[in-house]
């Protein structure tokens, strides 16, 4: 009982570290070329996030990180048993500058 306990523990901690820091929880950006054409044709960014990582978390991080607004994240597990993540952003804020700035583009 008292591991449990201290498993939970652990997983508060995670989840405040992730708060301060976005990188916690965006790990990198993907860079195939559905990816970028995602991009271009649907305003979305596609990352590889931490697996314990919540639609929440990853949300705050990428509006902390890059001052934009996010309308919707999918998450899927990959077949390598990495978490990827597909964020929409609002009409107004574009993901091409986005990439760019990171040099994805």
């Amino acid at each position: 009982m008292a591991e449990k306990k201290k498993e939970v523990k652990r997983e508060k901690e995670k989840a405040t570290e992730a708060k301060q820091d976005p990188w916690k929880v965006l790990m990198y950006p993907q860079l195939a070329e559905k990816s970028m054409n995602m991009v271009e044709l649907e305003n979305k960014l596609v990352f590889i996030v931490n697996k314990n990582a919540k639609k929440e978390q990853i949300k705050e991080a990428v509006e902390k990180q890059f001052n934009v607004r996010v309308i919707k994240i999918n998450v899927e597990i990959t077949r390598k048993g990495e978490k990827k993540a597909y964020v929409k952003l609002h009409p107004d804020d574009s993901a091409a500058d986005i990439a760019s700035r990171m040099g994805m583009l």
